[in-house]
């Protein structure tokens, strides 16, 4: 039987219960569409059947892609690269503790779904309303407010299903998810940061929301055991991908759990980092490409990349958007491939291009 602790509001309870009614009936009808709609949707011939049944195997055969990091630089790349394969196995950040699932965090003992939600929706290859469904945030409404529909569904199913991994395999099924999500590690994970000037911020969402210069990350435990099948995964791979991403919240608390860098440093896959497009106030103001990789070696190790991804069409990002464009070397990065390509989106000039990146990683990497 379903149970909630005794703090949780009532009103609470009855919409994590329905969420996950609402999730067992939507996974019971979507099945023979899915199976169906690729084929019957609009008036199909066989040339446009057999483009689909092509494209589907295409992606069977794609390569065995692992991605670490969290945020919307994931959920992009993401969303680009499961046109290419359905070997993707997305590796996520667990220290989140701010905004909905920070109370998720705090009020159930979870693992944060914030990151998970996101990249179950960037994965989907869903065609109805659920992944808008998924995104819904509540806007009003006594303990309710703040909270999305996706955190909420995949908290109730982390208690039907006994567990939040069975979760995460339940709710990318619900959206025929193109590929697998894993934690980096099923510890409760917090970060501290010392800064620059000696100050030492507790949290993963003070971190950035307090400014300055990060001196040194630490993650609490320090030896927190990681996922297995997020390492298994990584030693599998053809490619391993770091990043895009927040530098110090999103990337870095998944490589430095130890058993997770020692895969990427063992592991036969391209090791490669993609560098953000944008620098991010609190993080990484006033970084070049060469500095984000410093601070990525500092805190994991000199060799945690063998190639580093970076934009080199700059924009003006303007007043609109906080930070600045991340320059590009004028010198030679030490014992590192620094790749250069047109990455950007140029309707959101502080992101990269989903497309543009998925293929200039698969041609790099090929």
């Amino acid at each position: 039987m379903l149970t909630f602790p005794d703090f949780l509001p009532w009103h609470l309870e009855a919409i994590i219960l329905l969420t996950v009614g609402s999730g067992i009936i939507f996974s019971s009808l979507l099945g023979l569409y899915r199976t169906l709609s690729p084929l019957l949707i609009g008036s199909p011939t066989l040339e446009t059947i057999g483009e689909t049944l092509y494209s589907r195997l295409s992606r069977e055969r794609g390569p065995k892609i692992s991605v670490l990091g969290g945020g919307t630089g994931m959920s992009v790349l993401l969303s680009g690269l499961k046109e290419h394969t359905n070997n993707l196995t997305a590796i996520i950040s667990v220290a989140d503790d701010g905004g909905s699932s920070g109370r998720l965090r705090r009020e159930l003992g979870v693992i944060p779904p914030g990151d998970f939600r996101n990249c179950i929706v960037a994965m989907s290859d869903e065609q109805t309303l659920l992944p808008e469904l998924f995104q819904y945030r509540f806007e009003e409404g006594e303990g309710l407010k703040g909270h999305s529909f996706g955190n909420l569904f995949i908290v109730a199913m982390s208690q039907v299903a006994n567990g939040f991994e069975n979760a995460l395999s339940e709710s990318s099924r619900v959206l025929a998810v193109r590929g697998t999500i894993a934690p980096a590690t099923t510890e409760n994970l917090h970060l501290s940061a010392k800064l620059s000037d000696g100050t030492v911020i507790e949290g993963e969402s003070s971190i950035t929301e307090h400014g300055g210069i990060v001196e040194k990350l630490s993650i609490t435990p320090q030896m927190a055991e990681a996922y297995k099948p997020a390492v298994e995964a990584i030693m599998e791979s053809e490619i391993v991908v770091m990043g895009p991403g927040s530098l110090y919240t999103s990337i870095l608390p998944n490589l430095m759990v130890p058993g997770i860098k020692k895969a990427i440093l063992q592991t036969k896959a391209k090791r490669v980092y993609v560098c953000n497009v944008a620098t991010e106030l609190g993080e990484t103001q006033g970084f070049d490409v060469a500095d984000h990789l410093k601070a990525l070696r500092k805190h994991t190790d000199a060799n945690i990349a063998d190639c580093v991804i970076a934009n080199n069409n700059i924009n003006d990002i303007g007043d609109k958007y906080q930070g600045e464009a991340v320059s590009v070397p004028t010198e030679r990065i030490a014992n590192v491939q620094l790749v250069l390509g047109d990455l950007i989106d140029e309707s959101h000039p502080i992101r990269h291009d989903p497309s543009k990146l998925a293929r200039f990683i698969l041609k790099v990497c090929a």
